[in-house]
C-alpha cells in the first residue's frame, strides 16, 4: 500500500515518529527502521525535537516527545485520560489507598492521572512524574507482555526477573513490596486498547503496614477491575 501523502518531507518526519513507537532508538537505528539516509534521519531526528515531537532519553537515545501527549489531550482524543479520574477515584475509594495510571515512555514510566488518598499516611505520585521501568508493579505490567526481544533489554538491572514477569502474564496482576521504594508496596492491572495490547497499567500504591507484604490479596480484584473498566471504554470507542 502507497502511504505516500505526496508532501516528502511529512512523509519521512512520520517514518521517523513511526520508528520511534517501539522505544528508545539511536540515529544508527532510525536509519535502519526507516531507511532514510543518515544525514536525513538526524536532521528530522533533530528538528522534530526542536519541536517537542521527539525528545532524548538518558543515554542520547531518540524518544517520542511530550507535545505528542499534549496533543492528545488538547485535541481532547485521549479517551482514556477523560476516563480515568472517575475510575481512579473509585478504586481510592474501594481500597483506601492512592491510586494512579502509568504509561510508558521510553525506559521511563509517567503518571498520567492519579487519585491520592485524602488523609493519613500515602504514597503520593504527582501526575506527570516520572519512575523507572526498573522497578515497582506497574513496571512489571507495562513489561511483561512486550516482544520477547524488548522484555529483555527492559530486564537489564530491574528488580525483577523474567519468572516474575511470567507469574504476572499468569495471573494477570503483578505487585511489589519494598521494590521501587523502601516501605512502599502496590499492586497494578494492565489497561488494553481493543487490539489487545497493554498501553497502561492502573496501580494502588500505599505504606507496606497496611498494604501487607501479599498487597495483591488484598487489592488485585478491585484493581483488575477499575483496569477492565478502562479498557472496556477504550473498547467502545475503538481507541487504541
Amino acid at each position: 500500500m502507497d502511504n505516500s501523502s505526496g508532501v516528502g518531507v511529512l512523509d519521512k518526519a512520520a517514518l521517523v515518529l513511526g520508528a520511534l513507537e517501539t522505544g528508545p532508538t539511536t540515529l544508527a537505528g532510525l536509519v535502519a527502521a526507516t531507511g532514510l539516509a543518515r544525514p536525513t534521519a538526524h536532521r528530522l531526528a533533530v528538528a522534530l525535537e526542536h519541536h517537542r515531537l521527539v525528545s532524548r532519553d538518558l543515554q542520547g537515545r531518540f524518544v517520542l516527545g511530550p507535545r505528542l501527549g499534549e496533543l492528545a489531550s488538547a485535541a481532547g482524543e485521549d479517551r482514556l485520560l477523560a476516563t480515568a479520574g472517575p475510575v481512579l477515584a473509585r478504586l481510592r475509594d474501594i481500597t483506601g489507598e492512592s491510586a494512579q495510571l502509568f504509561r510508558r515512555q521510553g525506559d521511563f514510566r509517567i503518571c498520567v492521572a492519579a487519585a491520592e488518598r485524602q488523609s493519613g499516611l500515602r504514597d503520593t505520585v504527582p501526575v506527570g512524574s516520572q519512575l523507572t521501568m526498573t522497578a515497582g508493579s506497574a513496571a512489571q505490567i507495562l513489561l511483561a507482555w512486550e516482544e520477547p526481544e524488548r522484555m529483555q533489554r527492559g530486564l537489564r538491572g530491574s528488580r525483577y526477573s523474567a519468572v516474575a514477569l511470567a507469574a504476572v502474564r499468569r495471573r494477570g496482576w503483578a505487585h511489589s513490596v519494598g521494590e521501587r521504594e523502601p516501605g512502599v508496596a502496590s499492586v497494578s492491572a494492565p489497561v488494553r486498547s481493543p487490539s489487545g495490547k497493554v498501553i497502561a497499567a492502573v496501580s494502588v500504591s500505599g505504606p507496606i503496614e497496611r498494604l501487607s507484604r501479599q498487597p495483591g490479596r488484598l487489592h488485585a480484584p478491585a484493581v483488575i477491575a477499575a483496569a477492565e473498566r478502562l479498557s472496556e471504554v477504550l473498547r467502545r470507542t475503538g481507541t487504541e
